[in-house]
């Protein structure tokens, strides 16, 4: 056994405290930086989403394409819907009675990301002059576009001639297309709606690389803007 002596026990003392009071320093230092009220990933990407301007389409607004009465950007207020995880909101207001499940429905739409580095915007159907047409509930489209046009909950349907901005999450998005690109990112692939290859080849591999790779850890929420027709277009 060694003998302690007061000097040891004096030493051992003091090292105890300083320790303590270095670990209280790096504690208080840590949380001081802490912001008073954290702000979300999500709120961030809601903001970021507000800042995208409204259906851009070569340089001007999709509004300006389609028909005038719709909102720019700064005045978009959103609000979220807790019964689907969807964030949204209105530029334009449609008119007529709301499309249901089995109806064939057409759009316009802006394909936007949150998580890309060069740029927001991936694909634009007005741009190429190709609506997007699919029978609701049948699968061929993510729920996110489906939920935003039909409602849930609290999330009110869409009416035709509406334009809606919607901030739709991985689970209600391109999940499915990263577990197998092979067989689903192609033409016409499912769900969709995909940027052709055919026609938008540089639109798609941007999308590829980030809706359909399987390297990536998280899908970035996905920003849509969208323009319902009727039924029938």
């Amino acid at each position: 056994t060694i003998p302690i002596t007061i000097n040891t026990m004096s030493s051992l003392l003091s090292s105890t405290l300083l320790c303590l009071f270095l670990v209280g320093t790096e504690f208080h230092d840590a949380t001081s930086l802490q912001p008073e009220q954290p702000i979300s990933r999500r709120s961030m990407m809601v903001g970021a989403a507000g800042s995208v301007g409204i259906l851009t389409a070569g340089g001007s607004t999709i509004g300006n394409l389609l028909g005038g009465g719709v909102a720019q950007a700064a005045d978009l207020s959103f609000e979220t819907s807790r019964s689907t995880g969807l964030q949204y909101a209105d530029a334009k207001v449609g008119s007529g009675q709301p499309l249901k499940a089995g109806n064939s429905a057409t759009i316009d739409f802006v394909l936007s990301t949150t998580g890309a580095r060069y740029g927001s915007k991936i694909y634009s159907t007005a741009d190429k002059d190709t609506p997007y047409r699919w029978t609701l509930g049948d699968g061929s489209t993510i729920l996110g576009i489906e939920k935003a046009i039909l409602g849930d909950g609290d999330l009110p349907a869409m009416l035709p001639g509406g334009i809606r901005r919607v901030v739709i999450p991985q689970s209600l998005g391109y999940g499915k297309l990263a577990e197998n690109s092979k067989s689903l990112c192609v033409q016409d692939g499912q769900p969709g709606p995909i940027p052709p290859p055919n026609t938008a080849f540089e639109e798609y591999q941007r999308f590829k690389n980030i809706y359909c790779n399987s390297d990536r850890q998280y899908q970035p929420d996905i920003v849509m803007d969208i323009k319902l027709y009727g039924s029938r277009r």
